[in-house]
């Protein structure tokens, strides 16, 4: 089971680190990748190829201004695939989130907020998880630690409202 990580350009890899921690985290193997839908075609097809006959499970592909690339690994690819719209030109993101959401019928991506890469891991992680029970116990853990610190942030609360 592994997950590929691509972007466009290195400018967007601060971002793109964000979905490698998630996926580490939950002791995904990935693959991370910088390769373009428009300048490196050829490469993003044969990632995308050798990854799926590795056992590849999904795609996360971060891109800005039109958004390509996650529309493009969706045609190579029959995987799911997971598109992060990149703020990346002064429309700050929303070209990217408009070009990846609207991809034609047939050809779907699944579309995350701007810059969401955290959120793109964790789809992939239930991906996983719908594969795999451990991951799955993991990320059922996961989402309590996450209501656990909101029921302690409201239980100080009340108290410091209550003195």
């Amino acid at each position: 089971m592994k997950v590929g990580i691509v972007m466009g350009s290195k400018s967007d890899l601060e971002t793109m680190k964000k979905a490698a921690a998630v996926l580490k985290e939950f002791n995904i193997p990935y693959e991370m990748v910088i390769s373009s839908a428009h300048r490196t075609p050829e490469e993003v097809k044969s990632f995308v190829t050798r990854l799926e006959e590795e056992g590849a499970v999904a795609f996360i592909a971060g891109a800005g201004a039109a958004a390509h690339l996650p529309g493009v690994i969706a045609s190579f690819t029959t995987l799911p695939v997971i598109g992060i719209p990149l703020n990346a030109t002064a429309l700050k993101g929303i070209d990217s989130l408009l070009a990846i959401v609207q991809m034609p019928s047939g050809m779907p991506v699944a579309t995350m907020a701007v810059d969401g890469a955290k959120n793109a891991a964790l789809f992939a992680v239930q991906i996983c998880a719908a594969f795999n029970k451990d991951i799955k116990a993991q990320y059922v853990a996961y989402r309590k630690d996450m209501a656990d610190k909101v029921n302690e942030d409201n239980a100080k609360l009340q108290a410091e409202l209550n003195k």
